[in-house]
């Protein structure tokens, strides 16, 4: 009996010590599931990208390309609709198009496609919006002065006149402000980031830590 206590004893004391040994262990795995510390499972709003140059026009090309889209919107009656029929198009398409990129680069949601070459994405639709945005408004601006003669005494003519001039304004400002940012990704794609299809690899292991919310692991202990 006094074998079987004393074993009972010193397993009880064992299971003590690993108890204690467990918690005061540097090596004990978390109890915190991985994607309790993620946002919305690996969603997380990119700051860093929205506070950047390429961010900053972002945002400014969707609200200038909607401003356009809604000034364009409020003419009720065309005389020769082609020319708004097409800045309609352009400013709706660039809208959505430059909208959904913003939204992929700020949730970093590019980097679960890798294999895209995005700078180069990029690239190309801001070349696009600037070119169409440029001829959508020099086309309007000239069918807005063909125009302004003739409803120059019609008052719906004259909220024609300015909802047209409203938007060619706006248009010029958003094909400026996609041509300052070809030329920033022009010079981007000139030094070779992102080349070949994928990101570079610190950029992407960057962006896949950001979006994961992981986090460095702590150093052993020697």
């Amino acid at each position: 009996m006094r074998n079987a206590e004393e074993t009972d004893g010193f397993d009880g004391e064992a299971s003590n010590t690993s108890m204690i040994s467990g918690a005061s262990s540097p090596y004990q795995p978390t109890t915190e599931p991985v994607h309790a510390r993620n946002v919305l499972g690996g969603i997380r709003c990119d700051i860093e990208y929205l506070r950047s140059p390429f961010g900053i026009l972002k945002i400014i090309e969707v609200a200038l390309a909607l401003i356009s889209f809604i000034c364009i919107e409020t003419i009720m009656m065309c005389s020769p609709c082609g020319g708004i029929y097409f800045f309609e198009f352009v400013s709706c398409s660039a809208f959505v198009v430059t909208g959904v990129l913003l939204l992929l680069f700020s949730l970093n949601l590019h980097t679960k496609v890798p294999h895209i070459n995005w700078n180069l994405t990029d690239l190309v639709n801001t070349v696009i919006s600037a070119v169409f945005f440029l001829l959508a408004s020099i086309v309007l601006a000239a069918i807005n002065q063909s125009g302004a003669g003739a409803n120059v005494t019609s008052v719906k003519g004259s909220r024609k006149s300015d909802a047209e001039i409203a938007a060619v304004v706006f248009g010029f400002l958003v094909t400026g402000v996609y041509a300052v940012n070809c030329y920033l990704a022009v010079v981007r794609w000139r030094r070779g980031e992102g080349q070949g299809g994928q990101l570079t690899s610190s950029e992407y292991i960057r962006a896949r830590t950001a979006s994961r919310g992981e986090v460095e692991a702590r150093p052993e202990l020697q």
